[in-house]
């Protein structure tokens, strides 16, 4: 379990990490409106065409769909969200009766739809992102069209073969750890995860890692500890809508694990199988593979990306 517990820190890192930067201030993309609602933060792109709301993962800001923001807004309403604490937006008081970060998020992502008037969005998560989304499918199927989970699960890789109470024990044990770090260490611990974790190509990795130091280390904490800790599969029985989950692929990294650790490789195939065995609850999940791809699949193949995009949105 010691292993498990380590291994579970540096990936639940490395999600959160990358999760840090681009060249968001260079975008040209048109923000059309904006605001704040609960403890979200929103822009809007585009005019008109079937809404989509991105969620960006742990650390994130819309720097990470920018790319996917330029093309969607041509056809979309773009709904692209921030979670409080991360990329600037400073993190809300605490509240015990509100729950964790991750479950005020979702209570936001509620108000944003109903106050916004948004009508039955498309639901586009990365990383904790898409857990998020695939939550709030088995919560509020009625409201939406679809989801797009981009390497975000019900359930965290590996913690499925956890009980309740290991699982929460490892949440707990991770959360600390990093609410541990110096704010030195929490920036110095970007770049080399962005290298070997995030994205392939190493000038993406340094132009994204000085954004990282954006977010609140406390917020990040609180949203790793949650989403170690949560198993939403249950709930997936009622998300009664498309889902497509997005598994990245990269070979040499997998050959390296199974150096290290002695075990066969997994293949593309098994880790599609694997992900495919998380959402098995949800009546209409299917899972595509993007290789060769890091975590941040859409900054590593966005052109891959954008077409398996295109093409379950056209679907709906």
């Amino acid at each position: 379990m010691r292993n498990a517990v380590k291994a579970t820190f540096h990936i639940l890192l490395a999600s959160s990490l990358l999760a840090a930067g681009s060249a968001w201030a260079a975008r040209t993309q048109a923000i059309t409106a904006g605001g704040r609602i609960g403890t979200l933060k929103f822009e809007v792109h585009g005019t008109q065409g079937r809404p989509v709301i991105l969620i960006p993962g742990l650390e994130c800001g819309p720097w990470a769909w920018q790319q996917t923001i330029a093309d969607l807004q041509r056809n979309h309403v773009v709904y692209a969200v921030t979670l409080a604490g991360f990329d600037g937006v400073p993190a809300p008081a605490p509240d015990a009766k509100a729950g964790t970060l991750l479950d005020r998020a979702d209570a936001s992502l509620l108000q944003l739809i109903e106050q916004q008037h948004i009508d039955k969005p498309v639901l586009v998560g990365h990383s904790i992102g898409g857990t998020l989304s695939l939550r709030f499918a088995g919560e509020h199927a009625n409201l939406i069209t679809g989801v797009v989970a981009v390497d975000g699960l019900p359930i965290y890789p590996g913690m499925d073969r956890a009980s309740d109470t290991q699982r929460r024990a490892i949440a707990a044990q991770i959360g600390a750890k990093l609410a541990a770090m110096t704010p030195a260490q929490f920036k110095a611990a970007a770049l080399p995860y962005m290298q070997h974790m995030g994205v392939i190509d190493p000038q993406l990795a340094a132009r994204e890692a000085p954004l990282v130091a954006r977010s609140d280390l406390q917020a990040t904490s609180d949203y790793m500890a949650a989403d170690m800790a949560a198993d939403y599969r249950p709930e997936l029985k009622q998300a009664d809508v498309p889902i497509l989950e997005i598994s990245p692929y990269n070979a040499p990294d997998f050959a390296a694990a199974a150096a290290t650790s002695g075990q066969p490789v997994m293949s593309e195939a098994q880790k599609a199988a694997y992900y495919q065995s998380l959402l098995a609850n949800a009546p209409h999940a299917r899972v595509v593979s993007i290789a060769p791809a890091r975590h941040f699949v859409m900054l590593d193949q966005p052109a891959k990306f954008q077409q398996v995009l295109d093409d379950f949105l056209k679907s709906l």
